[in-house]
């Protein structure tokens, strides 16, 4: 049995070999995420190691660009990290200085006066507690709260109930956007958006082949999320800094309610960080990690995310191949409650969407084995597979990015191949690539749906139930 769910593992030092690389694709991988926050001076070759397997392997691979957004972060700490003592005062100053064992660059000028005593700060995704004991003009005086400190270069700062409206793309970002599309990426990650905004500006700056992931993790995002979701091609429940923002205890509801409402609105979403934490250490996972990437498929994500775990863990094969196999094994069951999806879904009177959904009924008789979707811009693709039909989906496009692009959708295999010229044509280039899917014999049915006129993205007007060998 192949997974329909899809995994996406961030690029990093353990899996930068062709070796490597081949390997993750074999069990499972589906698209890599380059994460836009550290040093991608040398992506450009690895990016040429996963194309060559592409090509070798004739599956599409999805790549995803991370910006880094308005995360706020320390700067360097001399040789790398310092060890911070319980009780220990330290500085958070704006000079462009590597820190010592009494300071650490904070260049956030405006946030550096908001500040007042008391406040929290959380330091490294949370992992160390520190709280404002005094301030002056361009710096704080802070007091470390947790044992065991150690600042670490370029950690990400929280400071919780800080106020501050970030609703524009950084210099950063926008130079990172340019690089991503010369590097052919096929989805923008937008970082600590709050509201639509963001999504909106990106949208002028990029390619109609590009799909933008709005990542979710803050409080600001969750009240304005009805109108990102409409705004956005898919979503990502990044974890980490939603749980820091909104606790930790509040994540699973939110989880479930983000692909609850991703589902009605036929968007994609990617439940991300600290699925297999402990790999990074471990050859194995621990039986609530399990249980972790087993309820994200329970509860309709799309596609589950490796960080660290593929990035700098010691452990990176281990990791996809044990995240390969819960997926297959929960969908084994899953697959009985997928109905589920077709009566969550919100039409408000779209003949696009009812005209899929007659697709998917049609596609629950055991004799029909695919659904060929032809999609020149990714649209039909996306709302497909957000339908979770039971036969296998096939898409077709002459992009060869939206064919990359919709590699990383629930249960769809991609296929870049030459448009169709008419209806005849259509039904040449379905029979062709028929013949080249083993999983289809002569007296299967098909089910063939397009828009019509051919060779304009448009909407899906156009359904053919096909018997193979007729």
């Amino acid at each position: 049995m192949e997974k329909k769910a899809k995994i996406l593992a961030t690029l990093g030092p353990s899996i930068y070999s062709e070796s490597k690389l081949n390997k993750l694709v074999e069990l499972g991988v589906d698209a890599f995420r380059i994460n836009f926050s550290h040093d991608t001076s040398g992506i450009k070759k690895i990016i040429s190691k996963i194309r060559k397997i592409e090509k070798r392997k004739g599956k599409k691979i999805s790549l995803i660009a991370d910006l880094q957004g308005i995360k706020l972060r320390i700067g360097k700490v001399k040789n790398g990290n310092q060890k911070i003592k319980y009780n220990q005062k330290f500085i958070l100053d704006n000079q462009v200085k590597t820190g010592n064992d009494f300071r650490v660059s904070f260049p956030y000028s405006k946030i550096l006066k908001k500040l007042r005593k008391g406040n929290k700060i959380l330091i490294d995704d949370g992992k160390f507690l520190f709280s404002v004991i005094g301030k002056s003009k361009n710096s704080v005086i802070i007091k470390c709260k947790s044992h065991n400190c150690i600042l670490r270069s370029n950690k990400g700062i929280h400071i919780p109930n800080l106020n501050m409206s970030f609703n524009n793309l950084t210099a950063k970002d926008k130079k990172d956007i340019k690089t991503a599309t010369k590097l052919g990426c096929n989805w923008i990650a937008l970082s600590f958006l709050q509201n639509e905004k963001l999504i909106l500006e990106a949208r002028k700056l990029i390619k109609k082949d590009i799909g933008i992931i709005s990542k979710i993790e803050n409080k600001s995002a969750l009240k304005n999320i009805d109108k990102i979701i409409k705004a956005t091609d898919a979503i990502m429940v990044a974890r980490g800094d939603l749980a820091i923002d909104i606790g930790h205890s509040e994540v699973p509801k939110v989880q479930l309610s983000l692909i609850k409402k991703c589902s009605e609105n036929s968007k994609s979403v990617i439940v991300a960080t600290q699925m297999l934490e402990s790999m990074i250490e471990n050859n194995t996972a621990t039986r609530a990690e399990i249980n972790d990437i087993a309820t994200a498929i329970f509860q309709g994500a799309d596609t589950v995310m490796l960080s660290a775990e593929a990035a700098v863990g010691k452990f990176p094969l281990q990791a996809v191949s044990t995240m390969s196999k819960t997926i297959i094994s929960t969908e084994k069951y899953k697959r009985d409650h997928i109905e589920d999806f077709k009566n969550s879904i919100i039409t408000n009177k779209d003949p696009v969407k009812s005209i899929l959904l007659s697709v998917k009924d049609i596609a629950y008789n055991p004799d029909v084995k695919a659904i060929i979707v032809f999609s020149n811009s990714g649209k039909s693709a996306k709302l497909v597979s957000s339908m979770r039909p039971a036969a296998k989906i096939v898409t077709i496009s002459p992009n060869i990015n939206v064919s990359r692009q919709v590699s990383l959708l629930w249960g769809v295999q991609s296929i870049n191949s030459r448009d169709a010229k008419g209806w005849k044509d259509m039904m040449s280039i379905s029979k062709e690539i028929i013949k080249k899917l083993k999983f289809i014999k002569n007296n299967d049915f098909v089910v063939i749906t397009a828009g019509l006129p051919f060779g304009k993205a448009g909407m899906t007007n156009m359904v053919r139930l096909y018997k193979v060998g007729s």
